[in-house]
């Protein structure tokens, strides 16, 4: 599957499991470590709990591998390695402390189509 398409699932999954202030940003140009950032809130520990189990479970189905998993077991920040993209789901209030789409704010965002279901996604062409 294509990083940006594996970002933008990433991100409608987010977005299915109700999370807040999705945001993909586009990092080829301002970093060397990953491609894109999905970056998301959560209203509870137990949200941002069911964000990253989706997730993982749906980009497993896909055959995408997990190379790092941080603060699971908290849940006011959990971070999903797939190399290629990083996915950030944060407890709201921890957002805006460590505030990552300012300090990455030279990285393009990427639009995140909306209103789509996407536990069935099938690859998309790119426009």
């Amino acid at each position: 599957m294509e990083t940006k398409k594996k970002a933008l699932l990433a991100a409608n999954l987010a977005l299915e499991r109700k999370a807040e202030d999705v945001v993909v940003l586009d990092m080829r140009k301002v970093a060397n470590f990953c491609d894109y950032f999905v970056i998301c809130s959560a209203s509870s520990q137990r949200r941002a709990t069911a964000i990253a189990e989706l997730i993982e479970e749906k980009f497993d189905e896909h055959g995408l591998v997990l190379k790092s998993k941080e603060g699971k077991k908290e849940g006011v920040w959990i971070l999903l390695d797939y190399s290629d993209i990083v996915i950030h789901i944060f407890f709201t209030d921890v957002r805006d402390y460590y505030a990552l789409d300012r300090l990455w704010a030279d990285a393009k965002r990427v639009n995140v189509p909306k209103g789509r279901k996407t536990t069935s996604v099938s690859p998309q062409r790119e426009h």
